[in-house]
């Protein structure tokens, strides 16, 4: 695939874009662009291996489902993430052409993803591109997430079978919604970090 192309594709559906060889490199940026805010996270294997938590704690107050104050819910920390000046999430997929996938289970990571922040930034790498969005969506619903319930040791048949969807009634399925970005929300800028390094799942 052309990344040169898939930049520009993203650059005229109206997203900033920036680009590194590595996940720290990637992260310096972040720590450096991002001051003095209310910051908000989506669940991101991704974010959570670069650090970026500790991170932008240290200058920022950040809102983390996955890094919640004792005796705090997950859904009560999850909700400040959606009213924090930046938020930042990953992506499950995303194409050549420039579409953007993510499925959702909960809803925190893809409600932060559509409005009412001044930024959201999506901190991606590479090996999530696809040549295109048909192709996107599949791998969003099985290679993604999958990996994803398995990871939180959850007992849906994808994770226990490791090998595609099944489009199940588990109470721990993942997958209850597919939100696809085709161009840059109304109101809100929004950067895609690129990270050639491979991350996440």
């Amino acid at each position: 695939m052309d990344e040169g192309r898939f930049i520009e594709n993203l650059k005229r559906r109206g997203y900033e874009v920036t680009i590194f060889d590595t996940g720290a490199a990637a992260a310096a940026y972040l720590e450096g662009a991002i001051e003095g805010k209310t910051v908000g996270f989506g669940d991101s294997e991704t974010m959570l291996s670069m650090g970026l938590y500790d991170k932008l704690a240290a200058h920022n107050q950040v809102f983390d489902p996955m890094h919640r104050p004792q005796g705090e819910s997950f859904r009560e920390t999850a909700k400040k993430t959606l009213l924090t000046d930046v938020f930042l999430t990953s992506l499950n997929a995303m194409s050549e052409t420039g579409e953007l996938v993510n499925i959702d289970g909960t809803g925190n990571r893809v409600a932060g993803s559509l409005f009412g922040h001044e930024k959201v930034y999506f901190v991606v790498s590479l090996n999530k591109l696809c040549p295109t969005l048909e192709d996107a969506v599949f791998r969003a619903r099985n290679v993604a997430a999958p990996q994803n319930a398995a990871r939180h040791g959850f007992s849906n048949p994808c994770a226990v079978r490791g090998d595609r969807c099944y489009d199940c009634a588990a109470k721990d399925r993942i997958c209850n919604a597919l939100v696809v970005h085709y161009r840059k929300m109304r109101g809100i800028r929004m950067e895609v970090v690129l990270i050639r390094e491979p991350m996440g799942l």
